[in-house]
This record gives structure tokens, C-alpha cells and sequence, in this order.
């Protein structure tokens, strides 16, 4: 008897090494696969500009050749309208430096990156003096105007992105988190935009010519990591939720981290992963009393058990 409708991934050809440098861009759900990758030390940067939903806004992120701050002043605050609100500060200047430091970030992971996972949000937009914002910042809602992105839009502005970037291998991803706020109908009309989006992409750039691997495998220029699915269909149960019923819970995650990793991490880098997780796991492992022999002989064992990880894997 089937009790589950299981979503069937088949195995990438791309296969991520600790040879990589991972860039996760989007929304929250990027943020809590980051959490896994640190956890196993995987080479990565994730989201310098803050958490990001929209697709247009995910874009402009990766516009390193825009120079604009687009800072603006509301109750105190002065926000950058292109980043997440941890940026905002009563000094204008923090702001700035703050800005220009992310950018600078974005620079070098794009410079790094051979894998570029990004998780799309949400389809809904606000502009604001006729450009779709990242975060309105609790500015009056007077001051934007709300729309529903389009399929047709959302293309266009990845892809000169995918063209630009032809040595990278990009895995799309949707968010599985659902937006209540917008409404439940209006929800799952923002996700299947999406969908459609990210299937024209791979429709567009799948199996692209001329794109090796940096350590010499074959590539496919876009994929699709169907998160959303998982967790719509293959968890379908409120147990698999966080206690507001919008966000996955921790074993949610968990669960789509693994069927993540068995697709694209080959039986040696998973082998790798576990090695550097269980040493993670000692690493940050609470120690009651210090001063005791025995923990001065965990914290020497952990010391050279760290310098062995480190040479072999340049972390």
C-alpha cells in the first residue's frame, strides 16, 4: 500500500564537490538550506543582500554593475529599498557602508560561484516610483503599488542574467512557504507563476552547449529542484509545518535537504558531508565544565581533528 505520493527526482549529472563554491539567492527557505550547507561546511555564500522573494528583485541583486543605493528615509530609518531590513539604521552613513560592503560581497561570491541556487518567493511585487521594490519597510502602503508579476516578465529579466553567466550552473528552486497574507488563491496563483517562469528558463537554457563543468563534467545550464512539490505533495500533512502553518518545519527541511543532497552530491561528497557534519555537531557541542581533564582532552582531540579536516579540505 502507497501511503505517500512520491515526487521522483532523477540524479543531476552536475555533481557538487567541495571543489564548488555554492551562491544561495531568495527567500527564507534559501536561508534555511544555508543552514544545512554551513553545518557541513560546504564552500558558499548566501543571500549578502538579505533574505529576497521576488524574482525581479533577485535579479536586480545580482546587477553588480548597478551603483545605485536607492536609500530612503521613513520614520528615523533610512532603508535601502533593494535590500533585506536588516541593512536599515538611524545613521544614513552605516546604511551606506553597509550597502556598498554587501555589493562588494555579491562581487566575489559571483566571482566564485560554480553552483547558483535560487529560490523564488513569491510572484506579488510592490513598486515604488515605478521600480518593484525588495522590501517596503513599513514605509505607507500609500507609496506603492502592488501587482502580480508576470511569467512573460519574469523571463525577460533572467535571461540576459543565464547569458551573462555561462560558467555557472544554476538550480532554481520555489519556495514551498506559503504567503497567507496575499490569500490562499492568490498564493497558489503566485506559485504557479513561478513555476511557469522557472520552467521556461530550463526549457530555454537546458542541456546548452558550451558549458563545462570547472572540474570537467558535462552540465546543463538551468535545472529545476522541485522543493515546492516535496513539500505540497509528497509531505502533505500539517505536521510537516511550523506552528504557523506557512513555514516547513525543521524536519520538513531536513527532509527535502536530503533528497537535495541525493541528487546532486555524488556517494564521495556525501560521504565528505558526514564526516564534516559529525565534526560540526563536536565543534558546537556545549561543554559543562571546561576546566575538567576530560574536556581539556576533547578540546585537544577536536583541535587536531580540525587541523586534519582543514588541510584536507581547505576550509
Amino acid at each position: 500500500m502507497d501511503l505517500q505520493t512520491i515526487v521522483h527526482i532523477a540524479p543531476s549529472e552536475w555533481q557538487i564537490t567541495y571543489q564548488d563554491h555554492v551562491l544561495l539567492l531568495g527567500s527564507c527557505f534559501s536561508d534555511s538550506m544555508a543552514d544545512k550547507i554551513v553545518a557541513c561546511y560546504l564552500p558558499h555564500t548566501s543571500n549578502p543582500y538579505g533574505t529576497l522573494y521576488n524574482p525581479l528583485s533577485i535579479a536586480q541583486a545580482m546587477d553588480t554593475r548597478a551603483d545605485e543605493d536607492w536609500i530612503v528615509y521613513d520614520k528615523g530609518l533610512y532603508h535601502s529599498l533593494l535590500r533585506h531590513g536588516s541593512f536599515s539604521n538611524t545613521n544614513e552613513e552605516k546604511v551606506r557602508r553597509a550597502v556598498a560592503e554587501s555589493r562588494e560581497q555579491m562581487v566575489q561570491a559571483l566571482a566564485k560561484a560554480t553552483v547558483i541556487i535560487i529560490t523564488f518567493g513569491t510572484a506579488w511585487g510592490y513598486e515604488y516610483e515605478g521600480r518593484v521594490v525588495a522590501n517596503c519597510h513599513k514605509l505607507p502602503a500609500s507609496a506603492f503599488t502592488r501587482r502580480r508579476l508576470t511569467v512573460n516578465e519574469i523571463v525577460a529579466a533572467w535571461e540576459p542574467i543565464l547569458e551573462q553567466y555561462k560558467d555557472k550552473h544554476f538550480i532554481f528552486t520555489v519556495s514551498p512557504i506559503r504567503h497567507i497574507k496575499d490569500g490562499l488563491h492568490e498564493n497558489q496563483l503566485s506559485k504557479g507563476i513561478l513555476l511557469a517562469a522557472v520552467e521556461e528558463l530550463t526549457r530555454q537554457f537546458d542541456g546548452a552547449v558550451g558549458r563545462p563543468h570547472p572540474h570537467e563534467q558535462t552540465m546543463s545550464a538551468v535545472e529545476y529542484f522541485p522543493s515546492y512539490e516535496i513539500v505540497l505533495d509528497e509531505l502533505r500533512d500539517y505536521r510537516f509545518y511550523a506552528e504557523d502553518m506557512m513555514h516547513p518545519s525543521a524536519q520538513a527541511v531536513q527532509y527535502v535537504w536530503e533528497r537535495f543532497v541525493s541528487t546532486y552530491m555524488s556517494p564521495q561528497t556525501q560521504q565528505d558531508m558526514q564526516t564534516l557534519h559529525r565534526f560540526y555537531q563536536k565543534k558546537h557541542h556545549r561543554i559543562l565544565h571546561p576546566d575538567s581533564e576530560e574536556s581539556k582532552r576533547f578540546l585537544q582531540q577536536l583541535a587536531e581533528e580540525e587541523n586534519r579536516l582543514k588541510s584536507k579540505f581547505n576550509l
